[in-house]
């Protein structure tokens, strides 16, 4: 065994004779052993809070976006469109049509995105989870029906128990000229609105129509504005990505759901990047009280460290042992720090006994999400911080053997 090491971990253990010393050694592990387990936990609850915001946008946001690269639409039934909806690998493919329009419901108006979308849209999951009056029905018995987003209704105070009254849609017609009546310029198109979703602002201005409507109201008869991708479960996102932009080629821009909302992604990081850098200052505090207990370990030790240096030890033994004890208390109150997060983070996610103070929330308790790359993160962070205070302490302890033979 090293000899370091051993006698590291014998001084570590063993009862020293100023019983502060152990005191102080106990409350520096202590202090990691908090400040890991906050940071693990605090970590592991930004990481579910991401997973529910996402899952959130991940009903209207899918996997692949495929959008033309010059103008507004394209078209979506050209054969390797045809030959992409028919991929073994795909689970959902829905054709988009989507411009803005004027939305009219009564003396209410309001200029918003109207989205129309084929019938695989429906077969989305969670489609339900975002309605909050209605229901998402896009076609009842052979009629179209619409889903409008919250922002929107609420400009238009929609009331989707209503049944006399519809949503107006106006959209400038094609090629048209200066009409002596402006209303001419515009096609109209009514539609019954069956329910309100809410899911964000970017989402929650549109209004979600069958494609065909739109293509009526629009002029539109074959191209679409996008086509949206859900593969299947296990299949490579990144490795189909990639496919597509070489089968596609230039003309196509095809995003993942990181580049669609780009934003949102580095604001979930931000944050979660901020909270990580307080919590390693409140971190290195209680590190740093490491060099305390090893000042006093070498005060309590000096016969020790002379009998040592008699025998042959050098300045570097002597302080590389000071420096394996400073690590020693570190990485013990590390590693039991993050067993306790994650034993902490286990029960929050089965039981749920922290609970929200915002009852109207899509989760009644705080969500949890463990990643272990966090968890090698604050392994990796607490040992960087240790070995620095550790180095510093020994260093400083043990300035000279002579002084402390004469000391003796």
């Amino acid at each position: 065994m090293n000899t370091s090491f051993y006698i590291a971990r014998r001084y570590l253990f063993s009862k020293k004779s100023v019983n502060a010393i152990n005191f102080i050694s106990g409350i520096s592990m202590l202090g990691v052993f908090v400040g890991s387990a906050a940071l693990i936990t605090i970590l592991s609850v930004f990481n579910g809070f991401e997973g529910v915001i996402l899952s959130m946008y991940n009903t209207f946001t899918p996997e692949i976006r495929i959008e033309p690269t010059e103008g507004k639409s394209f078209d979506a039934r050209a054969v390797r469109f045809i030959q992409l909806k028919k991929d073994a690998r795909v689970q959902n493919y829905t054709e988009v049509l989507q411009e803005k329009a004027l939305i009219r419901y009564g003396d209410a108006q309001y200029i918003g995105t109207l989205k129309g979308v084929s019938e695989d849209f429906l077969k989305r999951p969670k489609l339900d989870s975002t309605i909050m009056q209605g229901s998402f029905t896009l076609n009842d018995a052979g009629t179209p029906m619409a889903v409008i987003g919250s922002t929107a209704s609420l400009y238009l105070t929609v009331n989707v128990s209503d049944p006399f009254r519809d949503l107006e849609i106006y959209s400038p017609k094609k090629g048209a000229g200066n009409a002596i009546n402006p209303a001419e310029e515009f096609t109209v198109k009514a539609i019954h609105p069956a329910g309100v979703f809410q899911i964000q602002q970017q989402f929650d201005e549109s209004v979600i129509v069958p494609i065909n409507f739109a293509r009526e109201l629009l002029g539109e008869e074959r191209n679409v504005s996008a086509v949206e991708i859900y593969l299947k479960q296990g299949e490579s996102v990144d490795d189909f990505q990639e496919e597509l932009e070489q089968t596609l080629g230039a003309g196509f821009t095809i995003k993942n759901r990181v580049q669609q909302n780009e934003l949102l992604y580095k604001i979930l990081n931000s944050e979660k990047w901020a909270i990580f850098f307080i919590l390693t200052f409140v971190l290195i505090i209680a590190v740093f009280n490491i060099i305390g207990s090893l000042t006093m370990l070498v005060i309590d030790k000096k016969k020790d460290i002379a009998i040592l240096s008699s025998v042959g030890a050098d300045t570097g033994l002597i302080r590389k042992i000071f420096f394996i004890e400073g690590m020693m208390i570190a990485l013990i109150g590390c590693i039991a720090g993050l067993a306790a997060g994650y034993l902490f983070c286990i029960a929050q996610k089965e039981f749920g006994f922290i609970k929200m103070a915002e009852e109207n929330f899509i989760t009644d308790a705080y969500p949890v999400a463990m990643k272990w790359t966090d968890f090698f993160l604050v392994f990796l962070t607490v040992s960087f911080i240790s070995s620095i205070a550790s180095a510093i302490s020994s260093r400083l302890s043990v300035k000279s053997l002579a002084d402390i033979k004469a000391d003796l």
